[in-house]
Order: C-alpha cells, then sequence, then structure tokens
C-alpha cells in the first residue's frame, strides 16, 4: 500500500491477557499489509504491557497532542483510557468491572477519540466483542466499525441464534438437554458458551445481551479462528449476520514465518527456563499443564493434579500463575510431589506458551479451553487433554471433542472437581492408549488446514485482503 493510500485503523479492547493478545496479533497482521494501528485499552494494563514490551516499536501515547512527534509509521500506537475504577482496585470483583467501566468507559473513550481525531483520520474502529458500549461510541464519531470476535466461529453462531431467536433452543436450566443448531454436531446444554446459562451472574450475560442488541450498527465481523477448521459453522451464518474469519490469529513464528515485529503484550514475564528445560527432554515425552491467566484452582484440584502426574510415571512442564501479577496466592504443591518428580518435572509461574506448545518435546497439552490457546494448540498439531471451566470453554472443548477430534475431555465429578483417577484415564489416553495415534493423526489434519488458510491463496489471507479493500472502497477520503 502506497504511503499516500495508506489507512488507519482504531482498535478497542480491556487489558486482560485472552482479550489484548488477538487485537495485537491481528494489529501486527495488518502491520504487515501497509495498514496504521493504533490501539486503545484500559489504564490498569499500563504497566504490565510496558513493563513487558520492547519500546522499538511502540508509542506509548497518553498525551496525544505529543505522541504524534514520535515517527511511528512502522509500528503499534498504544494509548489507554480508564474503566472508571482506581488502578489499585482488585479487578476480579467481575461485577463492579463490568457495571464501571459499563457506565464510565463511553465517556472516557469518547474523549480519547476526540482527541484522536485530531490528528488521526480513521478508517475503521475495530472492537472487542466484551466492550460492546463501545460501538455506539464508534457510530457516534461517525466512524465505520468492525468486531473482532475472539472466540471460535461456534460460540459466535451459538449466540447469535440463542439472542436473536433465530433457532429453537430447549429448557437452558437442564445441562443435560440437546441443542440442534445448523454447522453443528448435537450437544449438551453445559457446552453452551455460559453467558447464556441462567445460572452464569447477571452482568456477564448482559455483557453479551448487549453485544449482540448492538450487531445492526456493525459493519464487519471478523474471526479469529479460520474457515478450513470450521467450515460447517461460518457456512451456516452466511445468510444471516455473517463471519469472516481471518485467523488463526498466532504468532508468525508458528507458522514458520519471521515475526513482524517484536511487540508483545504478556502481562507477566515469562520464564526462561521452560525452553532450557524441554531442551533435555526427549521428543514427544513432555505433558504441558496450563489454565491460562484467569483461572485459580483449589488446594484440592491442585493436589488431585500433582498426584496423576506424579502416577503417570511421564515428565511435565506445569505453568501454575498466581493469583493477580503481582501477588503470590497460588495453592500449595505437597513437599512430597516436588521431591519425588525434580528429575522429570518443571513448575514454573508464567511462559511463552507459543514457544512451548511447538516444541519438539511436548507430547500433549492439559488445557483449560481458553480459544487463544486452543488456537495455538491447533497450528502447532498438540493433541489435547480439555478441561473447560467457563465462558466458551466448554463450547471449545465439544469442538475438540466432537469436530476436531484431537483429544479427550475431563469428566467432573459432582463436586466439581476432577478425581485422580479421572485426570490419570486423560493422559494414558492420549499418550499412549489404543486411540492415541489417531489423536496425533488428527492434531497434525488440524494443523495443516490452520496453516493452509493463511498462505496466498487461503480463504483468511482473501478475507483480510477483502477487509482492507473494502475500507479503502468505502472510505476513500480517509485513506
Amino acid at each position: 500500500m502506497s504511503e499516500g493510500k495508506r489507512i488507519h485503523v482504531l482498535m478497542v479492547s480491556m487489558s486482560l491477557q485472552g482479550h489484548i493478545n488477538p487485537m495485537f496479533k491481528f494489529a501486527k497482521h495488518l502491520l504487515s499489509k501497509g495498514v496504521r494501528v493504533t490501539i486503545a485499552t484500559t489504564e490498569d494494563g499500563r504497566d504490565g504491557m510496558l513493563k513487558n514490551t520492547k519500546p522499538s516499536n511502540l508509542t506509548n501515547s497518553t498525551n496525544i497532542n505529543n505522541s504524534h512527534n514520535s515517527k511511528n509509521d512502522s509500528g503499534i500506537e498504544l494509548v489507554f483510557f480508564s474503566d472508571g475504577l482506581d488502578l489499585d482496585f482488585d479487578r476480579s470483583d467481575t461485577e463492579s468491572l463490568v457495571n464501571t467501566i459499563r457506565e464510565n468507559g463511553p465517556k472516557n473513550l469518547s474523549t480519547l477519540i476526540t482527541d484522536l481525531t485530531k490528528v488521526h483520520n480513521y478508517s475503521c474502529v475495530i472492537v472487542n466483542p466484551f466492550v460492546p458500549w463501545a460501538i455506539d461510541v464508534v457510530v457516534e464519531h461517525g466512524i465505520p466499525c468492525a468486531l473482532l470476535w475472539i472466540q471460535a466461529c461456534a460460540a459466535y453462531s451459538i449466540y447469535y441464534r440463542y439472542l436473536k431467536n433465530i433457532d429453537p433452543f430447549p429448557n437452558m436450566d437442564d445441562l443435560d438437554e440437546k441443542v440442534h443448531l445448523p454447522g453443528l454436531p448435537p450437544f449438551e446444554v453445559r457446552d453452551s458458551p455460559s453467558f447464556i446459562l441462567p445460572s452464569t451472574p447477571y452482568h456477564f450475560r448482559t455483557v453479551i445481551k448487549e453485544l449482540f442488541q448492538a450487531m445492526d450498527k456493525v459493519t464487519w465481523v471478523l474471526g479469529t479462528s479460520c474457515y478450513e477448521i470450521e467450515e460447517e459453522i461460518v457456512n451456516s451464518m452466511a445468510s444471516l449476520t455473517p463471519i469472516y474469519p481471518v485467523g488463526p490469529l498466532v504468532s508468525p513464528f508458528l507458522l514458520g514465518e519471521k515475526e513482524r515485529s517484536d511487540v508483545s503484550v504478556d502481562m507477566w514475564i515469562p520464564e526462561d527456563s521452560c525452553i532450557e528445560w524441554l531442551e533435555t527432554m526427549p521428543d514427544s515425552s513432555v505433558i504441558y499443564v496450563s489454565f491460562g491467566s484467569l483461572l485459580s484452582l483449589s488446594q484440592k484440584q491442585v493436589g488431585n493434579i500433582a498426584m496423576a502426574l506424579k502416577n503417570s510415571n511421564k515428565a511435565f512442564l506445569w505453568v501454575i500463575k498466581p493469583s493477580n501479577g503481582e501477588s503470590n496466592n497460588v495453592a500449595e504443591l505437597p513437599v512430597e510431589f516436588l521431591e519425588e518428580t525434580r528429575e522429570r518435572g518443571l513448575v514454573v509461574r508464567w511462559c511463552s506458551q507459543e514457544k512451548v506448545l511447538m516444541h519438539r518435546s511436548v507430547a500433549c497439552f492439559v488445557t483449560h479451553c481458553g480459544w487463544n490457546s486452543t488456537l495455538e494448540t491447533l497450528v502447532t498439531g498438540v493433541p489435547v487433554i480439555a478441561w473447560p471451566f467457563w465462558s466458551d470453554q466448554a463450547t471449545n472443548a465439544m469442538l475438540m471433542e466432537k469436530v476436531f477430534r484431537n483429544g479427550v475431555r475431563v469428566k467432573y465429578g459432582e463436586d466439581g472437581i476432577v478425581e485422580t483417577e479421572e485426570i490419570e484415564r486423560c493422559i494414558k489416553d492420549v499418550t499412549e492408549g489404543p486411540r492415541a495415534e489417531e489423536f496425533k493423526k488428527r492434531a497434525m489434519k488440524m494443523k495443516e488446514l490452520a496453516r493452509k488458510t493463511l498462505q496466498e491463496d487461503g480463504t483468511s489471507t482473501k478475507n483480510v485482503n477483502k477487509f482492507i479493500t473494502e475500507l479503502i472502497v468505502e472510505n476513500p477520503a480517509r485513506a
């Protein structure tokens, strides 16, 4: 794209790790196509993001009038707005967070956009699904709006069909009831995205309801998934409000490509010892265990995992993150477990997950089934043990079990805890059971499909190019 025709987009997200990651990855993809990008996120993420980010390709712009003194043609501009809470507020109080940002976010984001548009001419604002109020703000400023859907296309389809009353659904209080929707295998109510379940807190249900109420104001719905792995689901939405997959949004090095920039937004510093340790392990020998950036496990559950890993007699890498970025509040590991497994196990607070998953020594991934983690395991061809907790994770686990068929799923006990014997069963099934070879083959098939879509003639590449072309055509004065 010539300098004179270079377009500029603004992206809006909360600073949660699982939300900001796909926004940054899409930003870097757009940068590689010659699009300029500014990302607006909440103030609470500033310290963590800037502390762990190399500054060479990033402009930290809180004073808009001064930010444009810095040449930023080849990088991402990062700006911040307040969510209405003090920086030291405990944001694990999700009800206060959601309600406060809904009340204060529109005004604060609008003020930021007013300042930004004094010097920038945006062709589009791309919003994260979990800031639905941002759609009205963008429309009020007269800028075209796109949604970057950061979950599976399956979750988008289920939400859309439920909230817009497109298809009949069973009694959502009965988790054993079957749901039948176009493009999806039959699944139980419990495998629906939890934000439509009656048992989910009201503030979460309100967020997703408000998003789909505002959907008619969105010009483009882009998905972080890829057509090849969710083909029937994407096709089933074509006559409604289509979703155009532009993923898998993962780091280029997972695809065998050169990194487009050195910008990253890890909110915690990964421990380099992980990769050094993996280098000492045989091929396909290590069980990788990680439950993402938000979840904290009970002491009993941690004890069950520890016992299962010990009994497996297999090497393992286990990520146990503190409950927040600063606290050391984690469940204690049994001393005897650490002593008995020190020759074949490594426990860390945080790691570079993409580098771990692409390592030759990793045999399987025990995952909470967050969509970012799901995409990373699909692209790297690693079989999974699916262990969903909430939000879209049960839907993703259902996809792994019934659509991707690249692993097994744990079964919870009546007390909500997964027992030691069940964890052991899953480890054995994926690594050495009768279906282990089939899981590996399916994982490699998914890897092949996921990589194909980002090639020159792949569907995601075509969708990104189409999106950029439409930005230029619909906004000739802004290009």
